[in-house]
């Protein structure tokens, strides 16, 4: 009776863990340090101001959407990661005051006018994409093989999914190259090695699950293998690694129960090959996420978690 402990009581589940929105999120700042890594060593010093621009930019529209609702600012990393995701999705010599408006999207637009972390329906960073992309095509169309030149412009070239695409590689010089990360793309997705190696730790440190990557992954190896195309090609070009572990599993966007995911991963996975191959874009890694981030809440409600003990009623026999 002499315990000063207070008595505390809340609704069940009684959890507790060191897991939290901070935590998860500055590990995803971690892993994401690889690709980043990258994009700076193929594209040179440029994306490292293309970075900071961003990443300053959504934390500051973060700081003054907060005050505007009147809502309490925690820099719990969710901007951060946002203003990474935002640059490692885009060409590597984007002019900067496109990264500025692009981020002020992704926050202010994207997140804060659905209600804040947690409340957004489509990933703000791939939102931001797709609206720079209308709004400046010809500005975003621009991508620049890798360079020694650290500021200075480099080689416009096309992607390996672009039309225009010519390689005098063999198939396998091609494929170490994309697996390395030595092609031109954007800024942050031609390295598949580092892209695995940031999904690897976000695996290990319980930050996502496998399911969405493994089956994304393999939705769009095995159709494009059905469709007649090149599957190692299409799981190692464009944005599919980097989307498949650092977009597609976004906690907010995606499907809580383990046969949610698969279902979100394998419509996405589907949604990638048709787009490109009966679509006029040679990339379809973001029109897939965010088409299954608005089917999100329509498959959370018909693919619910069973409940806590529940044990499948037993049906009386009629009465005589």
């Amino acid at each position: 009776m002499g315990n000063s402990t207070p008595l505390v009581l809340s609704p069940a589940p009684h959890l507790r863990g060191r897991a939290s929105i901070s935590r998860d999120m500055y590990l995803v700042v971690i892993a994401l340090l690889l690709p980043t890594v990258g994009a700076i060593y193929f594209f040179g010093l440029y994306v490292l101001l293309m970075l900071a621009t961003a990443v300053i930019t959504a934390v500051l529209t973060e700081y003054i959407a907060k005050l505007m609702r009147k809502r309490p600012f925690n820099l719990d990393g969710s901007a951060i990661v946002t203003g990474i995701l935002f640059v490692l999705v885009l060409p590597p010599r984007t002019p900067l005051w496109i990264v500025v408006v692009g981020s002020i999207f992704c926050i202010a637009i994207a997140k804060e006018t659905f209600g804040g972390l947690g409340h957004n329906i489509f990933n703000p960073a791939l939102a931001g994409r797709i609206f720079v992309t209308v709004s400046f095509a010809g500005a975003l169309n621009r991508f620049i093989a890798p360079t020694n030149s650290w500021l200075a412009d480099g080689i416009t070239t096309a992607t390996p999914l672009g039309e225009g695409f010519i390689s005098t590689m063999s198939k396998g010089e091609l494929y170490k190259a994309l697996f390395l990360g030595n092609v031109a793309g954007s800024a942050g997705e031609t390295s598949a090695l580092l892209i695995l190696i940031g999904g690897a730790i976000l695996l290990a440190f319980g930050v996502i699950k496998w399911h969405i990557p493994v089956f994304y992954l393999g939705t769009v190896f095995v159709l494009s293998f059905l469709m007649g195309l090149d599957p190692l090609l299409h799981i190692l070009a464009g944005g599919l690694m980097l989307g498949a572990f650092f977009m597609a599993t976004d906690y907010v966007t995606s499907p809580l129960t383990t046969r949610g995911k698969i279902i979100f991963a394998v419509g996405a996975g589907i949604l990638v090959v048709l787009i490109r191959k009966l679509g006029s874009m040679p990339e379809g890694v973001a029109y897939s996420i965010l088409l299954m981030n608005a089917f999100t809440p329509l498959i959370d409600r018909y693919v619910r978690p069973r409940p806590y003990g529940y044990v499948k009623g037993v049906k009386k026999e009629a009465s005589p």
